[in-house]
Parts: structure tokens; sequence; C-alpha cells
């Protein structure tokens, strides 16, 4: 019987660590937490697993339909989504034996936010 691996679930609408760069100065604390969220998008099979979710009926896709389209193993594609879930970018759901991944549009549209620099406070 495979092993099956714990849900962790991101908190929904979690704000994002800083208010927008253009604004005051980030601290130390604030880049760190903002730099894990630009890495775990910094690759590109985590963008192209962002773009197929975001393709998506409901913004939301099991493992198993993602791993076909980017031609990675299944636990590659795992890892990569681990990745994307630990950076509030996605949420992750249990069905049975299989998890769905779902996209936090506003995780995405608060990351935008403070690096857009139209968004002077």
């Amino acid at each position: 019987m495979p092993r099956l691996l714990p849900v962790v679930q991101t908190p929904v609408g979690e704000a994002l660590c800083c208010a927008p760069l253009t604004g005051t100065p980030i601290s130390a604390e604030q880049a760190q937490e903002l730099a894990v969220r630009l890495k775990a998008l910094a690759d590109p099979a985590r963008l192209r697993l962002l773009s197929l979710l975001l393709a998506s009926d409901g913004q939301e896709a099991c493992t198993c339909d993602l791993t076909e389209p980017l031609g990675l193993s299944q636990p590659t594609v795992t890892h990569h989504l681990s990745k994307l879930l630990e950076a509030g970018m996605v949420s992750a759901r249990r069905r049975g034996v299989w998890t769905y991944y779902k996209v936090d549009p506003a995780a995405l549209a608060a990351l935008a936010t403070v690096i857009s620099p139209a968004t002077r406070q």
C-alpha cells in the first residue's frame, strides 16, 4: 500500500508579508518571507503548474492530472506543488487517495501588489 502524506492547509486570505515595496522599506524579516514566495515561483515547472491550475476548471486539479502535461514524475510534481503550498500560492485538499491543489488568487494578487511599482501608498 502506498504511503499517504498528510495534507497541510495554508490559511486562505492570509496577509502577505508586507506593504508594497514602493511604500516604506521592508524589514529583513519581511524580505526573507517575500523571498520565500518569489523563490517558489522562480522555477519553470512551478510556473507551468500555476498556469495549468489557473487554466483548469475551478483553478483546481489533481496531482494525477498534472504529471503528463508537465512530463514529470508524480513525486517531482508533488515536490513542486509542496513548494507552492508552503509559499501560500495554492491550497491542498485530500479526496480519497488523491490530493487536489487549488490556486489562491488572493495570494497571487497580494504578491503582485507588493512588487508593483504602481501601488504607491
